[in-house]
């Protein structure tokens, strides 16, 4: 177990919870009740999607060889599903007193108070924040509306800003303001990108946050989120632009049901530092520079490590808040699929998709389940809790193509665990039993 070092930065905590779930602040029970769950399949494919969209980033070639079961570049009939997503509850913009429109050369007086919150999901692999603004070309724009903020400002093209977004920059519009565009795995936007104050802890406020203020979608983002904040190492994430005040560092823990709250933290956790077992944070380069990626070196079931050569584990892991299931290389889900197997004691069920290691569970509360653990560099055990064993009676875990392609931890595996993301001790760091 590994201490921390100590940190001089501050740090703020505050609830996360599930989009779709009872515990959102934008849950609407009468909605949910007629809404339909989406299937399994449709979960999966939506996972498929954004695992082929990280390792076509890893990989560094557009043309690189997918994952088992990867589909094309996203679609407009393509819906990207919230569940088993993390969300947090944030305030953007200041209200005004006057009634005439602000601008960026003129602001209008404030009374100091801020607008709706707004849901946004967390996306540890993003590296633009965006959220839906008013006005927009889809059905559910946000509460947001940037005329009714008064620090609410749009980027010129010739500014530094602009510049910085680099591969995410889309051209001006009429009125000479910067646009950024953003397509992830399933999904674009474009719009606008802005800036003004995001609120998150009263007493420290982000003046000036940069994010895209998003007008035009192609394919369909649940009405429940507002927009994506953006986690990853590149300038534009919210660690980038929070880290004089929090330093380089945000934590979360995702909870293990839909009904159950967790938390998302920025700074490095104060007084718990010596319960987390951490790991060196690998450096990337490219496209996939502003991932989180650490070494993986051995699998464990029941205290027994697979047999499985370190080699395999060398191309790394990706933390991911967004997939849902782990990705492993082929040797390695081979070898922790047949020791589970071997130790499970119900009767088999037809495989779901890409989860072939299913078990019908008809009338059992708490099946017995072998105990998982992941070790990773500097001997960093993490012991899977049993929510993140099975997802719908089969084994959360799948298989890459070939031993060449990096696992992916999903956040599956992640729940009631608090992952911290300590950039600026480059270290990733785990702490079970936190939420």
């Amino acid at each position: 177990m590994t201490v921390m070092p100590p940190h001089p930065h501050n740090n703020s905590w505050m609830p996360l919870f599930r989009p779709l779930g009872p515990c959102s602040p934008s849950f609407k029970a009468a909605a949910a009740a007629v809404r339909a769950k989406p299937s399994l399949a449709a979960v999966l494919r939506q996972d498929r999607l954004r695992v082929h969209h990280i390792h076509r980033r890893v990989s560094g070639s557009r043309g690189a060889r997918a994952s088992k079961g990867s589909f094309k570049e996203p679609v407009s009939v393509e819906e990207t599903q919230l569940h088993h997503q993390a969300a947090i509850s944030v305030e953007v913009g200041t209200s005004q007193t006057s009634s005439e429109p602000s601008s960026s050369i003129h602001p209008a007086a404030t009374d100091g108070s801020s607008s709706p919150p707004v849901t946004v999901v967390l996306d540890t692999a993003g590296d633009v924040p965006w959220m839906r603004c008013v006005p927009c070309t889809f059905a559910q724009c946000a509460d947001y509306d940037p005329t009714r903020s008064s620090t609410y400002s749009a980027f010129p093209c010739n500014s530094s800003e602009c510049k910085q977004l680099g591969r995410y920059a889309n051209g001006c519009n009429a009125n000479g303001q910067c646009q950024y565009i953003v397509t992830g795995d399933s999904f674009t936007t474009s719009g606008t990108y802005s800036s003004d104050v995001l609120t998150i802890n009263s007493a420290n406020p982000v003046h000036r946050f940069r994010f895209g203020c998003s007008q035009n979608e192609q394919g369909s983002f649940e009405n429940q989120a507002d927009g994506i904040m953006a986690l990853g190492r590149g300038v534009q994430s919210l660690m980038a632009q929070t880290s004089s005040t929090y330093g380089d560092a945000f934590s979360y823990c995702l909870p293990p049901t839909e009904t159950t709250k967790g938390f998302f933290q920025i700074g490095v956790p104060i007084g718990a530092s010596y319960r987390f077992v951490t790991t060196p944070m690998l450096k990337e380069r490219g496209a996939a520079a502003t991932l989180y990626r650490a070494l993986l070196v051995a699998i464990t079931v029941d205290g027994k490590a697979l047999n499985v050569p370190l080699e395999v584990f060398a191309a790394g892991t990706v933390m991911d808040s967004r997939t849902i299931i782990t990705r492993l290389p082929v040797t390695a889900y081979g070898a922790l699929r047949a020791a589970f197997r071997n130790r499970m004691r119900y009767r088999a069920a037809p495989p779901q998709e890409e989860l072939d290691t299913c078990y019908d569970l008809t009338g059992v509360r708490y099946p017995r389940l072998p105990r998982i653990a992941l070790v990773f560099d500097g001997n960093a055990v993490v012991e899977m809790d049993r929510s993140g064993i099975l997802l719908n009676g089969c084994l959360a875990f799948a298989s890459n193509d070939d031993d060449s392609s990096p696992s992916i931890l999903g956040n599956v595996q992640q729940q009631t665990i608090q992952v911290l993301h300590d950039v600026g001790g480059g270290r990733i760091g785990f702490r079970s039993a936190a939420c």
